[in-house]
């Protein structure tokens, strides 16, 4: 178990972490998210003791390794970390980068330490490159040969300092199907990451941070689909929607269709949806909405429940109104008689806002 207490860490010009106190359960598979400068990887440097905390505890099975005269060289043998930028040593092959640490660290015969990196390096499927060079690899295997090199330590916990983020697109579920298999033993585990569904499906407890402090935590169902924070539920909304600001008729849209086909595939969103919105989208907009008099002022918002698996395209606009009915568009007017449609057009009376009218149009998936 790992028990922080009130621990702030404060550099000249910053103070990245203030005040945290979280208690750590033997078995947690913790993400810890949240925007960037919030003090994430600060919290595991400092757990770590690669940073020394300016004040807190770190207590850890009893031990407070903050404590002067605490061996740091026996705590590290209890907590490995993976860092996002591999840290291998070039001059060495993948093999000696997994044997060294055991050698020097552990006391370990040569044959222990090469059985136990040959075994390993089978489990993260990377046996074959034993005798390459880092270079030699993409970031993803470099990656999975980081985390074989710190699962060799036989580390009772592991941080994961954003563990993809210097990896391309198409390497990142090579390294993530590795953390995930690694989270079925039992180890605890502390994963910084910008993967939101990856720390969804991963962990049991998620902390949320801001201003250099645990500003919420719960279960990933609790900080995912009903966070209780204004901050959270924000950061949160951020994540799941795209929102656009519409004020004149050069609006790139196929700048938008391009980011909606990422937001869909980041979402597992089948593209007849997607295709489906973005047909509503511009034909509300270009073919009506930009027929008024004067610039449009459009507030387009595109938000995806996984949770009811709806995707909803909201539309807030000023001047006068459009009755989506009236559509001469075929194929737009098929998608709203569709049974997994659902259509909102209101005008807004009186309104205080910018806007006076206001349209959504929700698509809903059946098999």
């Amino acid at each position: 178990m790992i028990e922080i207490r009130n621990l702030t860490k404060e550099y000249e010009n910053v103070t990245p972490l203030k005040d945290v106190s979280v208690t750590i359960n033997d078995g947690d598979v913790i993400a810890v998210i949240g925007p960037s400068g919030t003090g994430k990887s600060t919290l595991l440097r400092c757990i770590n003791q690669l940073e020394t905390p300016t004040s807190g505890q770190i207590i850890v099975d009893g031990q407070d390794i903050t404590a002067p005269g605490c061996d740091l060289n026996e705590v590290r043998k209890k907590m490995g970390m993976v860092f996002q930028s591999f840290n291998l040593f070039g001059h060495l092959t993948v093999l000696e980068n997994i044997m060294n640490p055991q050698i020097t660290l552990l006391g370990r015969s040569r044959q222990e330490a090469y059985d136990k990196a040959m075994e390993l390096l089978d489990k993260v499927g990377l046996w074959a490159k034993a005798l390459n060079y880092p270079d030699e690899l993409s970031g993803g295997q470099q990656q999975r040969i980081a985390i074989a090199r710190t699962l060799a330590m036989d580390p009772e916990i592991i941080l994961f300092d954003e563990p993809t983020s210097a990896l391309d697109p198409s390497m990142i579920g090579e390294v993530q199907s590795i953390i995930r298999m690694i989270a079925k033993t039992g180890r605890t585990m502390m994963i910084v990451t910008h993967e939101m569904d990856f720390a969804k499906k991963i962990s049991n407890r998620v902390l949320f941070m801001d201003g250099g402090n645990i500003y919420e935590e719960g279960t990933p169902k609790e900080i995912f689909e009903n966070p209780k924070k204004e901050k959270t539920i924000r950061f949160i909304k951020r994540l799941t929607s795209l929102t656009y600001r519409i004020e004149n008729r050069d609006f790139n849209f196929e700048a938008l269709a391009d980011e909606l086909q990422l937001y869909a595939e980041k979402l597992l969103i089948e593209n007849d949806r997607t295709s489906k919105i973005q047909i509503a989208l511009e034909e509300i907009c270009v073919n009506n909405i930009f027929g008024f008099e004067g610039e449009p002022n459009i507030y387009a918002s595109i938000d995806y429940s996984e949770k009811s698996d709806i995707l909803t395209l909201e539309l807030k606009y000023a001047g006068e109104h459009y009755d989506i009915t009236t559509s001469e568009n075929v194929l737009f007017n098929s998608i709203l008689q569709e049974p997994t449609t659902t259509v909102v057009d209101e005008v807004i009376e009186n309104s205080t806002k910018w806007y006076n009218n206001h349209t959504a149009i929700s698509l809903r998936w059946e098999d």
